[in-house]
């Protein structure tokens, strides 16, 4: 199968090959995918850069978790009746060696979620980390039907799939972005961060504070956290622009605000699972939609990693040849 790999850390154009490589063959438990796209996050291009110096965790890494494709092939234990099923995929590159930059890849069978029908191919391809990770930070402490949701970032890829499925869990949505020149299209009321008091533009539409606030820079933000938050507010990070924050410990203490911290690799499969199907229902139902930068081929990895570093705003994907 044709296939993009590195065997070294280091920027994109440097250490990502394509080629072909023998073709994945499903074990116990396991199903392989016949991939249409394969989705890019900003998690797989750090790992190729290494950008916490762990080093190679394998000999050679396939990149990508996320994808979309056809099961064409299942391991012994997996119903016979899953081939040919359109599904999506995550996690195909969470503590396994070969993910989705291929024509084929191989994930346990709870990890690739059968795609509805009308759902294209790209939407799937994008819901894995993005969607599982907002799912995590709406939904941990319960439903969110009659709260209030603050997120910041509500342009990002996380950001936008946190707002979309908080308002179909019934929650009322109030978004942030970094500048006022920041174009929003997110049908939520969008707050620009470097206005001289955000707070209380935020405090304008949430008057008796933030149940639950979606936070993708806790250290840059918490301040303001701190000021729109009442008692019981939880606070749900998955970024951070610091590694050691500061925060206002006594008023968040006399507030009982809970921090939750999301590190989307080792969610309990439970909360694996439940996402996986709340982001494929409310995908059926409509309720979600992505922003698609640029479609590359297989064959132009490297550019399409340089364009997610570069901060795209929009999803990037590869397009894997049939």
């Amino acid at each position: 199968m044709r296939a993009v790999w590195y065997d070294q850390p280091g920027p994109a154009a440097e250490v990502l090959q394509v080629g072909e490589v023998p073709d994945p063959v499903p074990g116990h438990g396991e199903v392989r995918v016949r991939l249409a796209f394969s989705g890019i996050n900003p998690g797989d291009t750090k790992k190729r850069a290494d950008w916490v110096g762990y080093g190679m965790p394998y000999p050679r890494v396939i990149p990508h978790s996320d994808g979309a494709g056809v099961i064409d092939s299942v391991g012994e234990g997996v119903d016979p009746g899953r081939q040919r099923r359109r599904v999506w995929v995550y996690g195909a590159q969470s503590y396994r060696p070969f993910g989705t930059a291929a024509e084929l890849t191989v994930v346990p069978a709870a990890q690739a979620v059968d795609l509805p029908q009308g759902v294209s191919d790209e939407l799937g391809a994008c819901l894995g980390i993005p969607g599982i990770t907002a799912h995590r930070a709406v939904f941990a402490d319960g439903p969110v039907t009659g709260r209030t949701v603050l997120v910041h970032g509500v342009l990002g890829g996380v950001g936008s799939l946190a707002a979309q499925l908080a308002l179909w869990g019934g929650a009322t949505v109030i978004g942030t972005v970094r500048r006022r020149a920041e174009p929003s299209q997110t049908g939520v009321p969008t707050i620009a961060l470097d206005q001289p008091d955000a707070a209380a533009a935020i405090r304008a539409h949430a008057p008796g504070g933030i149940d639950r606030i979606i936070e993708v820079a806790f250290a840059e933000n918490i301040e303001l956290d701190a000021e729109v938050a009442h008692n019981q507010t939880v606070i749900a990070a998955y970024a951070t622009g610091r590694d050691r924050p500061d925060f206002p410990f006594w008023p968040m203490l006399f507030d009982n605000v809970t921090i939750r911290l999301l590190g989307s690799d080792d969610f309990p499969a439970e909360a694996k699972w439940q996402a996986a199907h709340d982001l494929s229902e409310a995908a059926a139902e409509g309720a979600l939609a992505v922003t698609i930068d640029t479609v590359f081929p297989l064959e132009r990895a490297a550019a399409a990693h340089d364009r997610v570093d570069a901060g795209s705003r929009g999803r990037v994907l590869l397009a894997i040849p049939q």
